[in-house]
């Protein structure tokens, strides 16, 4: 140990301590919360930091935010270098540490005897932060139309909030109300945070404690460092091209695709990932700061090289791993290019890129390209029932990968997310929306040895006077691939019918406007397969059939059997 004082058990129960902390703010949110968003789908993280802006325990949140969240903190750090007990932080900005402008990072320093322990954050998505489209999701060329952009800013003082702050803030998105209790519910996170610290530097001593949350830091190092060890060196590639920006140039039919590439280096007890060779930054939301980049890459290299957990994915569990893009990529964004999309599209990508380029190395731990998009659709407008502004904000769940030895898995949020459905009973009793169906997608898992995992299609119909929907999907084009003769998934897919029941498609990303009575149906991918199909056992494939995973047809096409055969074997 660093601090001698620490013995071997009370290093484990300050670990355990911390990590029982993240998570008990995440109850804390969850029920006191407004939006369903937060309060069901779960769309947060919560940590501690140290006093310097690493993070030293997330709850079991949302990995997208594990290389994003310290760079937030460490904004606030920088910016107000003397924190006071009883002062809250907020900001959202993705060019100071944010991923993208609905991540709204509540922040609160903890003191015990005037000393500073650390950080509590709170990072939760809100359903709306303005801009001109409802959900803050529209196909913009600037971050200025993304919505409110708060750089790092005191929200709170000696306990008392800042009501300018707060005006400003409420002035700026359409459900104000609902806005106040999901900021409330996180400062009320960040609370039983900083009085949890408080009772364990009672217990162990200020100093004990923050001596513990630096040697957890190492602990997650030196885990994660002989973990990667153990590994076979060597130099690997992969890339993967994604639909587009969502922005249509003049002259142009159809929104223009773009590529991102990765060289993996792994040497010892280091891994370097570097994206030479991605295409420049593009006019649309699909703009990546360093850190969502980053987030993709350690959500990856967390699934491959320690499937157990033994190392705490915290900061220190990030050190042995470096992550270089071309300034001005699409991978590592100039400011003022809008990024909204790029937070679960890119990172969810880069994850998929880290399972391609480790199955050079060390295929038996990789899985196929998993559903590669979060399947975004918003709605916005006024509810007829009450005369109030609304905004709905969902994430279609799809296919997770095969993998070797086990076949994917249908209809979940996939590597970097990990948010929840949103009950039907919950988002028909808060928004005028109608949900007409949620089903599997039968044949959309690759074929495979191991079948990839199912996508999801879903239909809603809208109930208001008018409404306008914002959507963000990728894989329209480029649907999941599979690994070692595995076929890929199917490709995501969103039409609008309008009320006499003509059906048009639309595209991934952007926004439209849907009148009463009209109805929204969009397909969330599935995922890719391992292995050939020819090698898939007759007794799985015939499990699939009768489970409606596979079609008849699709026995047929991918895995070259004839269903009466595959039935009389029964």
């Amino acid at each position: 140990m660093n601090d001698s004082r620490i013995d071997p058990v009370t290093f484990e129960v300050l670990k355990n301590s911390l990590f029982s902390i993240a998570a008990e703010m995440k109850v804390v949110l969850a029920k006191t919360a407004y939006s369903p968003l937060l309060k069901s789908a779960g769309d947060y993280s919560c940590g501690l930091f140290s006093a310097n802006g690493e993070m030293v325990a997330q709850g079991a949140d949302l990995p997208i935010h594990l290389g994003s969240m310290p760079d937030a903190v460490k904004a606030v750090v920088k910016a107000f270098p003397q924190v006071e007990e009883g002062d809250v932080y907020i900001h959202n900005d993705p060019y100071f540490g944010g991923s993208h402008l609905p991540d709204v990072n509540v922040v609160t320093p903890a003191f015990y005897d005037g000393q500073l322990l650390g950080f509590g954050c709170v990072r939760a998505h809100w359903p709306d932060i303005g801009s001109a489209t409802p959900g803050s999701y529209g196909a913009v060329t600037e971050i200025f139309g993304e919505g409110l952009r708060l750089p790092p800013v005191r929200l709170m003082h000696q306990d008392q909030i800042d009501r300018n702050v707060e005006a400003i803030i409420l002035a700026n998105v359409r459900t104000p109300e609902e806005r106040r209790g999901d900021l409330s519910a996180q400062i009320a996170a960040n609370r039983r945070a900083v009085s949890r610290l408080q009772s364990l530097a009672g217990k162990h001593g200020s100093d004990l404690l923050v001596s513990g949350m630096s040697e957890v830091l190492d602990y997650s190092e030196r885990m994660m460092r002989s973990l990667i060890a153990a590994l076979p060196d060597g130099t690997a590639r992969f890339e993967d091209f994604l639909d587009g920006d969502g922005i249509v140039e003049q002259g142009e039919s159809e929104d223009a695709g773009f590529a991102i590439r990765m060289q993996l280096r792994k040497q010892g007890d280091r891994l370097a990932f570097d994206f030479e060779g991605t295409d420049p930054q593009v006019r649309g939301p699909m703009n990546a700061p360093l850190s969502v980049t980053a987030s993709g890459v350690y959500a990856g290299v967390k699934m491959v090289v320690d499937p157990g957990s033994l190392a705490p994915p915290n900061s220190g569990a990030w050190r042995p791993i470096s992550v270089d893009a071309p300034e001005g990529s699409v991978l590592n964004a100039r400011f003022p290019a809008p990024v909204v999309y790029a937070n679960h599209e890119i990172s969810h990508r880069v994850a998929d890129l880290v399972f391609g380029a480790f199955s050079e190395l060390v295929p038996e731990r990789v899985c196929a390209g998993n559903q590669g998009t979060s399947s975004i659709i918003t709605f916005g407008g006024e509810d007829p029932r009450n005369k109030r502004r609304y905004v709905s904000y969902e994430t279609l769940k799809g296919g997770f990968a095969a993998r070797a030895g086990k076949d994917g898995i249908n209809a979940i949020a996939t590597t970097i997310s990990n948010t929840m459905n949103t009950p039907v009973e919950v988002l028909e009793m808060s928004f005028p929306l109608r949900v007409d169906y949620y089903e599997l997608i039968p044949d959309s898992g690759g074929a495979g040895r191991f079948r990839g995992g199912l996508g999801t299609r879903r239909g809603w119909t809208v109930l208001d006077h008018r409404a306008r929907a914002g959507m963000c999907l990728e894989r329209t084009k480029s649907p999941p691939f599979g690994l070692f003769g595995g076929q890929p998934g199917s490709p995501a897919r969103i039409t609008v019918e309008d009320p006499h029941g003509v059906t048009q498609a639309a595209g991934g990303k952007g926004g439209i406007d849907v009148l009463p009575g009209g109805k929204v149906h969009v397909e969330a991918p599935g995922s890719g397969g391992f292995g050939p199909p020819s090698e898939r056992k007759r007794d799985k494939l015939r499990d699939d059939v009768l489970n409606g995973y596979v079609s008849a047809e699709g026995v047929r096409r991918d895995y070259g059997v004839q269903l009466d055969d595959l039935l009389d074997d029964s």
